[in-house]
């Protein structure tokens, strides 16, 4: 049987692990324009890992230009079928404290409709449940993993995506603060539901690096503040998925697999072949 490869989305330095055996880099040619950057391959605990700078080597792609319909696509295109998305996030709570991990299990969009949220259009119309849009299976791997490594982490949470690049007035802080969710970040959506659309069992690993500016007993964030945070939380997501790779095993029959299998309303004999030709590889099993 073949081994399944991981997909990690995420800083440019999360690749440069321990174990971690580079093979190639891959610059993927997609029906929706280019990714971030080159996708770098290699082996990990003898498992195949393809790692993603979504903002671009150096961090040079703001969230909102963000090519995420072409991220998800080459990854696909690449043989990823399991995704684990690492990202900085500013804490609603205060249990969140900077330095931890949440390993969200819901989304709220704020964002503002700019981004391509969906492979769907173009003369054909999908529909993919999305009521829980982080994979069970692979969280579940994620909660398991945390608790083997030094840090402290939170299962599950609701991830709030904004739009940015801006960080959130005072007013914005406070209402996401008081409606009850956990972290707030600019890159989840729609990376997320790409991935479930694409059929990609996705799993979120949120690094908390500040308080965003609802709580007043403490300085509103910065970006001193979160490089500084960020940089100690790059370390411990490197155990994190060191040993999430270590300890994967296969799920071929995950019910993420067929999230796209019942999504199209439109009549195939009217969908674009352009259209068609390029939801080809979305839509494969």
């Amino acid at each position: 049987m073949t081994t399944e490869a991981i997909g990690i989305i995420g800083g440019s330095g999360l690749y440069e692990m321990d174990g971690f055996q580079t093979k190639k880099a891959h610059r993927v040619a997609t029906p929706f324009g280019k990714p971030s950057d080159a996708i770098i391959e290699g082996r990990l605990h003898k498992r195949p890992v393809f790692f993603l700078p979504r903002h671009g080597v150096g961090h040079r792609i703001s969230p909102t230009e963000i090519n995420f319909r072409a991220n998800i696509y080459a990854l696909k295109k690449l043989g990823v079928r399991n995704v684990f998305s690492v990202s900085a996030v500013g804490s609603l709570q205060a249990k969140y404290e900077p330095g931890h991990f949440v390993l969200a299990d819901q989304f709220v969009d704020r964002t503002k409709g700019i981004r391509k949220s969906t492979f769907f259009g173009e003369g054909c119309v999908g529909h993919v449940a999305l009521a829980d849009p982080i994979c069970p299976t692979l969280w579940g791997r994620a909660n398991t993993a945390a608790s083997e490594v030094p840090l402290t982490y939170h299962k599950g949470g609701t991830y709030v995506c904004m739009e940015g690049p801006g960080f959130s007035t005072r007013a914005e802080s406070r209402a996401n603060h008081q409606a009850g969710f956990s972290v707030i970040g600019m890159t989840n959506v729609p990376e997320a539901y790409l991935a479930r659309e694409a059929g990609l069992c996705y799993c979120t690993v949120a690094m908390v690096t500040d308080y965003d500016s609802w709580n007043e007993t403490v300085e509103h964030v910065t970006v001193e503040a979160v490089i500084k945070i960020m940089k100690e939380n790059v370390a411990r997501a490197k155990q994190l998925l060191s040993k999430l790779v270590a300890s994967f095993e296969d799920k071929p029959d995950c019910a993420c697999r067929k999230a796209s299998q019942f999504a199209i309303m439109t009549n195939p004999k009217l969908i674009p072949a352009k259209t068609r030709s390029a939801l080809k590889l979305v839509l494969a099993p």
